[in-house]
């Protein structure tokens, strides 16, 4: 049992192994024949991983498919038994998971939410007062009545994750659920994270959205083979998953990320002042010119470049491209440059990281994408505010009867 008062999840030297089976033979006749009955191998999902979470943590795993890091979440949920070591939870569980895997095709929307909701460890007095809570939350409205297996793959999910989230646990086990919905109800879905968040609870989270991860997590666990690499800080352990995902990543000489298929490349990043010399400094409410040069080893039909800011904390401010802004040509070749024009900066004083990008039209296919290649400085300028990393140029109006 877990002796830290501190600690609400602990995972201790967990192991898992399974059976892969090659070859199972189907009658009594092929066992004997070839002295056994299947052809099979150990395979080890988890090799003694070892970590604590903290109360009130919001804690990620990530890594490849198959790394181990669902395999892990279901040993913390008592899923899955570990082959060695042990893990221990404090407090009550709620599990997202499969979402909707409790309910019955047959049966409708209201008798599934009381049915699920009693495998989740609601009692019917507490089903009936949070009831209509958890339909509002899904947006099942007058289907609620209707058999879940008429509903839309979105409808089933949406009611599966407000069931789930309103059980109102002290431990949150997540996995690959971040995305449901549509925008509208994923907006819904991370206001009451955060709400649990705030509330103190601890959510334990698998998923391949790094943006979100980065976003939620306090600290985060990389999986790979079955064996945690690194653990720690969000920014710092997904930039190091994120670069080895990409099998033709390479480091510059200044020591980033890079990676893409090589037919065009960023040569260099660079602010701009007015006579073009460099500059890594940038005025808060002043015009401000970032310029990316370029080479094209061989023509390349309608390229996107893009950009990306973040804090030094990783949280991402803002990731504009030039084919959303319409300024996409026909086709590059050889050598020149895109200037990025900001009139006025929005940003607020502060260290900023900034990543760029060459895509294809679809953005699906980098020819270059180099990660936090360049950090620089907005100094405070004809902007005045404080809190905050953006303005949004407000403008002010206060009706004032007495002197009006």
């Amino acid at each position: 049992m877990t002796v830290d008062r501190d600690v609400a999840v602990e995972a201790n030297q967990v192991s898992k192994k399974f059976k892969l089976i090659h070859e199972r033979n189907q009658s009594i006749k092929a066992a004997i024949m070839r002295g056994r009955r299947t052809i099979s191998e150990d395979f080890w999902a988890l090799r003694d991983v070892s970590f604590q979470v903290h109360r009130g943590e919001t804690f990620g795993l990530i890594g490849e498919n198959g790394s181990g890091k669902s395999t892990m979440l279901k040993c913390l949920t008592r899923i899955l038994r570990p082959t060695q070591g042990s893990v221990s939870v404090e407090g009550k569980v709620s599990a997202l998971l499969e979402l909707g895997a409790g309910f019955h095709p047959e049966l409708s929307g209201r008798e599934n939410v009381f049915l699920n909701g009693a495998i989740l460890g609601l009692s019917q007095k507490e089903l009936r007062s949070r009831f209509d809570e958890i339909v509002d939350f899904a947006g099942i409205g007058q289907f609620i009545d209707e058999p879940v297996k008429n509903y839309s793959s979105g409808m089933y999910v949406r009611l599966g994750f407000s069931v789930a989230i309103n059980v109102d646990p002290d431990v949150l086990f997540v996995d690959e659920v971040l995305a449901v919905g549509d925008e509208a109800f994923q907006r819904k879905c991370n206001e009451k994270f955060a709400e649990l968040r705030r509330a103190g609870k601890t959510i334990v989270l698998v998923s391949h959205g790094m943006a979100g991860v980065q976003n939620l997590c306090d600290r985060v666990a990389w999986f790979s083979h079955g064996q945690l690499i690194q653990l720690g800080n969000p920014r710092e352990v997904i930039e190091a998953y994120t670069g080895t995902v990409q099998s033709d990543r390479q480091v510059d000489q200044q020591g980033h990320n890079r990676w893409g298929s090589g037919e065009g490349r960023i040569t260099d990043v660079r602010f701009v002042d007015e006579a073009g010399d460099r500059t890594t400094r940038v005025r808060s409410g002043e015009s401000a010119t970032l310029r990316l040069d370029y080479e094209m080893s061989a023509p390349i039909e309608r390229p996107v470049f893009g950009i990306a800011i973040s804090t030094l904390e990783g949280f991402n401010v803002t990731g504009p491209n030039s084919r959303d802004a319409g300024c996409v040509p026909q086709a590059l070749d050889g050598t020149g440059h895109v200037d990025i024009t900001f009139d006025p900066v929005l940003l607020l004083p502060g260290s900023y990281d900034l990543t760029v990008s060459l895509h294809d039209y679809t953005c699906l296919h980098p020819y270059d994408f180099r990660q936090n290649v360049l950090r620089f400085d907005v100094d405070r300028g004809p902007i005045g505010e404080n809190v905050g990393v953006v303005s949004l140029a407000p403008k002010w109006r206060i009706d004032d009867p007495v002197t009006d």
